[in-house]
């Protein structure tokens, strides 16, 4: 082995055995390919394969790790595999099989197909720019911004930057990228759930905050835009309860406009509170009960 340190570090190159399979492979696979060599001592082929995947794989130390199977000794992996004839080689990403091919390839056909499954340079940016986002807010967002010149069209990288500038409340930033993703005619579900909570933050500026939407709804109790507002200025304090409650009372006893924004204030705050949580559940039961 090579630059093998236990617990993590520099790895680009292990022994896979069946009792370690699951986290040196499967688990690292989440991060970075994970490159899988079937082999036996006496396969003359395996010993024409296994250096050229060892010295490109040291080159890309720290992008990739290629664990080496000895299939004499680890028959029950070679088997889970459905290796039938050596040397075997699977890519591994997100704990699934990618690609895989058998027998040995050249060296450049070995580089290219590597390199389908190595991170962009655009990517690699991104990854750093998430590492510094609590350290050096900064650094991360010059990172991400180097990213999107790489990749323009990356709306992977577009999502991460929108989400970093919501955190620092870098709304009106946050919402010019989730406008860019808009124009796509979709949005996915983080996203959406950006575009609300930046809605929610406009609302409530917008009203002047928890405390001046109470004065205002203790001064004309009843009011159901007043009732909303405070609604919107909750959300967006993460007072999601008494949101939820307030814009509840409202789909209840109005119609109109006032219950349509009641209903989609609602909704937008089971966006930010999530389909798991309880209060979601809790109250999506209630809304449905009060609209049907």
């Amino acid at each position: 082995m090579a630059d093998l340190e236990i617990g993590g570090g520099n790895i680009w190159e292990a022994v896979g055995t069946e009792q370690n399979f699951e986290q040196l492979a499967l688990n690292r696979s989440q991060e970075i390919p994970v490159i899988v060599d079937f082999w036996a001592p006496w396969c003359a082929p395996c010993r024409q394969l296994t250096p050229l995947l060892e010295r490109i794989c040291s080159e890309a130390a720290g992008q990739v790790l290629l664990v080496k199977v000895n299939v004499e000794e680890e028959p029950r992996l070679a088997q889970y595999f459905g290796v039938q004839s050596i040397p075997a080689v699977f890519l591994l990403r997100n704990g699934q099989i990618a690609d895989h091919f058998t027998g040995v390839q050249p060296e450049p056909t070995l580089r290219a197909w590597l390199a389908r499954f190595l991170p962009t340079e655009s990517e690699k940016l991104s990854a750093e720019a998430l590492a510094l986002e609590s350290s050096d807010p900064a650094a991360a967002e010059s990172k991400y911004r180097e990213a999107l010149s790489e990749s323009p069209r990356n709306d992977v990288i577009k999502l991460a930057l929108a989400r970093f500038l919501v955190r620092q409340h870098r709304n009106s930033d946050a919402r010019a990228l989730i406008e860019e993703l808009e124009q796509r005619g979709f949005l996915e579900p983080e996203a959406q759930v950006l575009r609300d909570e930046l809605d929610l933050r406009a609302a409530a500026a917008e009203s002047g905050g928890v405390t001046q939407c109470r004065a205002a709804l203790a001064a004309q109790p009843g009011d159901p835009r007043l009732i909303l507002n405070l609604a919107d200025a909750l959300g967006a304090a993460q007072q999601f309860e008494e949101a939820l409650e307030l814009c509840l009372g409202v789909v209840r006893e109005t119609g109109g406009d006032d219950r349509e924004h009641a209903r989609s204030t609602m909704v937008k705050l089971f966006h930010l509170l999530g389909t798991e949580a309880e209060l979601t559940r809790v109250y999506r039961r209630k809304l449905a009960s009060a609209l049907y």
